[in-house]
């Protein structure tokens, strides 16, 4: 194998974390902001992309332009390594941020690639390679919202994304086709083909409230969904926190509730 050989454990229902287990001289990596907590005997360092081999044979303009093309995902320039420097195993620990799922990903088991959502990747054993995957076709790019630029995770390692609420695994026949919110894609493996649908008809369009647009992911492969994008959840918490309040329960009514809670002081 090319990347680290490492053994993790999985704690928690909603607010999940992943605890790796390190023997001496193994490393994970991880995206800035995920850290929990960690064995004594681990050292952890910033490092200038992912550390991957693709990524230290690139050379300086290689890594500074790999790196650059992270920041078009939302993420950052960095990440952090963690190696064990010790004798016997040593654990350290991810946390997801937000409820949901972590979704423990072999790449070896599925070609050694897997796209994902720009803000999915949690960490990752080190040797594999966090890159950027643009979809190719105009409609798709023109189109795809959260589904235009996506992140790659490439490798014979293990891998772990997070995503939102409740996670299911669907495998798609050749031929198959699903077509899904572009919101509640987590990842799907190289062999699945992307695209962009209109959603079709007036009252649809103007009245469904699901967007113009859905995906359309056609088999054969696997394919990751979430019940609950963080955009949604994000977009719902705004809507209760606007002007007015209560907007469900009409004018008059709204304005009482929001008065007798202490709203309306």
């Amino acid at each position: 194998m090319q990347n680290h050989e490492i053994d993790y454990f999985i704690h928690g229902e909603e607010m999940q974390l992943v605890e790796i287990e390190l023997d001496p001289q193994e490393t994970a990596i991880a995206e800035a902001g995920s850290f929990m907590y960690m064995d004594d005997g681990i050292q952890m360092e910033t490092i200038f992309g992912d550390g991957s081999a693709q990524s230290s044979s690139s050379g300086f303009m290689g890594k500074l332009w790999g790196a650059g093309k992270r920041l078009l995902t939302g993420e950052s320039l960095f990440m952090t390594a963690f190696t064990h420097t010790g004798l016997g195993k040593a654990r350290v620990a991810f946390a997801s941020p937000y409820p949901g799922k972590i979704i423990p990903i072999d790449l070896s088991a599925y070609g050694s690639k897997i796209i994902c959502q720009k803000d999915s990747f949690l960490c990752a054993a080190k040797g594999v390679s966090v890159g950027i995957e643009f979809q190719r076709k105009l409609g798709t790019g023109l189109f795809g919202g959260e589904g235009f630029i996506m992140q790659k995770l490439e490798g014979d390692g293990m891998a772990f994304c997070h995503a939102g609420g409740h996670i299911m695994k669907r495998t798609l026949q050749p031929g198959e086709t699903l077509r899904v919110d572009t919101g509640c894609i987590v990842a799907y493996t190289q062999t699945i083909d992307y695209d962009i649908k209109f959603v079709g008809g007036i009252k649809n369009s103007i009245f469904g409230g699901e967007g113009l647009f859905f995906a359309t992911l056609q088999g054969p492969g696997e394919v990751w969904l979430q019940t609950l994008p963080i955009s949604r959840l994000a977009s719902r918490i705004l809507s209760y926190g606007s002007v007015g309040g209560r907007k469900e329960e009409g004018g008059i009514l709204g304005g009482l509730g929001n008065l007798l809670d202490g709203d309306g002081m």
